[in-house]
């Protein structure tokens, strides 16, 4: 499969209102281990990055894209991050996913909240997804661009070769019809996953109880050929350690003061 640098845009619809994808999962339930020591005391969600909470980033990019309701799951610290969630106000309504009891992975979290999501497609978000936006918000692009009559998900994915503080080898290359495959073991990918999909909830209607990861979800689209990615337009910054947050906030800082 070939891989080209872009993809063909994505634009609003007619109007500018993008279609009627209204609910999203947050995964906030993660350990943050990458983080210590800061999320010895701190879920990694509640990190503050440029003067707002990177669970606070992800709502509102939710909010701004048409999301109106909202799940966000909890198990390391959940009591901090429930208490940082009722203080929120306006949109979206946000519902609690509890997985104090057992922490089940980023599948196995939505899977036991789809009766909270519904049976439409639906946003998943991870927790620390943080990017700097193009002209055109990236999330309305996201959704203007679903299609479910070609797609199981369709990712937000961002060139590993432009995003900050990844130095991996990348997620997925990239057809120019945009349906993405998995790199190859020993190969470089140019594309990383932003953390952000579309996904539908029939897709867990056979997978396992308890604990799993969405990869399996990613990779059961691929082999139907209906795994498809949308480029981020911006610059996705990567924030997985201590370290990583002053990068961020210097880039952030950067990015107000261009002209």
């Amino acid at each position: 499969m070939s891989a080209p640098e872009t993809n063909p845009p994505a634009t609003l619809p007619p109007g500018g209102d993008p279609p009627g994808i209204t609910r999203a999962f947050v995964l906030a339930a993660g350990l943050g281990k990458r983080m210590r020591p800061v999320t010895a005391t701190l879920p990694k969600p509640l990190v503050p990055v440029a003067g707002k909470t990177l669970l606070d980033h992800a709502l509102d990019r939710a909010a701004e894209g048409g999301i109106t309701h909202a799940v966000v799951n909890v198990h390391w610290l959940p009591d901090l991050i429930e208490a940082h969630l009722a203080r929120r106000s306006g949109a979206p309504e946000i519902a609690v996913s509890d997985e104090r009891a057992a922490l089940l992975e980023t599948g196995g979290g939505v899977r036991k909240a789809l009766d909270r999501i519904g049976p439409d497609p639906f946003v998943v978000f991870n927790a620390d997804s943080f990017w700097l936006e193009g002209p055109v918000p990236n999330l309305p692009r996201l959704i203007a661009r679903w299609d479910p009559a070609a797609m199981d998900i369709l990712l937000l994915v961002a060139p590993a070769a432009t995003s900050l503080g990844y130095e991996g080898k990348g997620d997925f290359v990239m057809d120019p019809d945009g349906r993405l495959e998995r790199r190859g073991e020993r190969e470089v990918a140019p594309f990383i996953y932003a953390g952000v999909a579309i996904l539908k909830p029939e897709l867990f209607a056979d997978t396992p109880e308890g604990s799993f990861s969405l990869n399996l979800l990613f990779d059961r689209a691929i082999a139907r050929e209906r795994l498809h990615g949308l480029r981020l337009d911006g610059q996705w910054l990567h924030v997985g350690t201590p370290e990583a947050i002053q990068a961020a906030e210097e880039r952030v800082r950067l990015s107000a003061q261009a002209p």
